[in-house]
């Protein structure tokens, strides 16, 4: 497998480390909120975002050598395929750094774009046994994998959303007036008997 193939892989793990490196730095407790937060930055950033313009780079400028690490002969469509990944990679540049609605429109993009690119390979295994590293390698595996964490995560960003520090502090000023509240009417109640 040549090392081109592992560059899906190192992404992620950029990604994660990133996002670890995010959550140590953090103060305590890390709120779950705070976590799925900074891995869907990181995912827009690396796995969607720099990978998107790594693809473009290889079918735009080096073509020859990308079709030849996927198993496939040299094709016009490839500016077309790095044209599309220009597209996800500046988008998700972007939404790394954006609001929910905005990375909701990349998720459902690249996932199109992605787990339909999966499909494909899937079938080019099947139908003629190809399992170049371009095409059966690492990218196969990311081109499911993230679209579906993104889009998982996404959805957990909206149960689990990150609470600014204002927001904390109402809380916890609300809950000390639940208490007061309470202990109010057990007096109330005491008084009555």
């Amino acid at each position: 497998m040549t090392g081109v193939a592992f560059v899906p892989i190192l992404l992620w793990g950029f990604a994660l480390v990133c996002t670890s490196i995010a959550v140590w730095r953090e103060g305590r407790p890390v709120l779950r909120g705070f976590l799925v937060e900074r891995l869907l930055r990181y995912l827009f950033l690396f796995p969607l975002g720099l990978q998107g313009l790594w693809a473009f780079t290889g079918h735009v400028f080096f073509p020859e050598r990308s079709a030849a690490s996927i198993g496939w002969a040299l094709s016009p469509f490839q500016f077309e395929v790095g044209a599309a990944n220009l597209g996800i990679g500046l988008a998700a540049l972007y939404a790394a750094f954006g609001g929910f609605q905005a990375r909701f429109a990349v998720a459902i993009a690249a996932a199109c774009f992605l787990m339909g690119a999966g499909v494909v390979h899937i079938t080019d295994i099947f139908a003629t046994g190809n399992l170049a590293p371009g095409n059966a390698g690492p990218i196969l595996v990311t081109d499911f994998l993230t679209p579906i964490a993104v889009l998982a995560l996404l959805f957990a960003s909206q149960i689990w959303r990150a609470k600014s520090p204002t927001t904390l502090a109402l809380e916890a000023e609300l809950e000390i007036a639940r208490k007061a509240m309470r202990e109010y009417r057990e007096a109330l109640s005491q008084l009555g008997k």
